[in-house]
């Protein structure tokens, strides 16, 4: 049994797609990060960075005292490991699935999430941040189309790099791209959201994602955090 610390944005989705796939047995436990649950003491004793998703494995494969995994790369390839699916057999294919979502955790998640910050969040417009990311994103679907020509999937298998950039490549109209610009990367977006699994990890975060808009006082937990700030609200 797994718990899940969890909340429906795109680095959440991941780690349910995964959890979903292989048929792991699994409890959310919300983390309602415009409200402050991040900052929680008991949170931040298994996540220090603040962020979620995190999990804790009560049946580790050591047989051991359960284990705690932060940052939603590092959940998927744990979970991986654990199970030994979606990361490829031998050293070769594991590699390419290894760089593809390392790929999505340098790349992908933080440009389109600045993307996401500065066109929908940022209290005045900044014409500069705002084509600045807006083109990136746009670079990195090109990077991830010319990727998936001649290719189902990224890493050649379905593969956790698969689930770690279909989340981020979902709010795609917000990230003020056109997906028909991109017909590879166009392909596999319409293969994962028609799989089952993918459905049903995002019925499981569809009733926490009808929370209300952001609030000003949200707005500030989220954008506002300092090392100072941060210490405040877990003491």
């Amino acid at each position: 049994m797994f718990d899940l610390h969890y909340w429906p944005t795109p680095n959440g989705h991941k780690i349910t797609i995964f959890l979903e796939e292989a048929g792991l047995p699994y409890e959310i436990k919300p983390v309602d990060i415009s409200a402050g649950d991040q900052f929680k003491p008991e949170f931040l004793a298994f996540s220090p960075n603040n962020r979620m998703p995190a999990i804790i494995d009560r049946a580790p494969a050591d047989g051991g005292a359960p284990i705690t995994v932060f940052e939603s790369g590092a959940i998927l390839v744990y979970l991986a490991e654990k199970t030994g699916r979606y990361i490829g057999d031998g050293l070769r294919r594991r590699k390419t699935a290894l760089e593809w979502v390392f790929w999505q955790m340098g790349g992908l998640g933080p440009m389109a999430g600045q993307n996401h910050h500065f066109v929908q969040y940022a209290p005045e417009r900044i014409p500069y941040a705002i084509e600045r990311y807006v083109n990136e994103t746009n670079r990195l679907y090109g990077v991830l189309d010319r990727r998936l020509d001649g290719r189902d999937w990224i890493a050649g298998h379905y593969s956790i790099a698969d689930m770690a950039s279909y989340p981020w490549i979902v709010p795609w109209k917000r990230q003020q791209q056109d997906l028909d610009q991109f017909p590879n990367l166009k392909r596999w977006f319409e293969a994962m959201r028609a799989r089952p699994a993918v459905v049903r990890a995002y019925e499981k975060g569809a009733a926490l994602a009808q929370r209300p808009a952001v609030t000003e006082e949200g707005k500030k937990l989220l954008f506002g955090q300092t090392a100072t700030s941060t210490a405040t609200k877990s003491d």
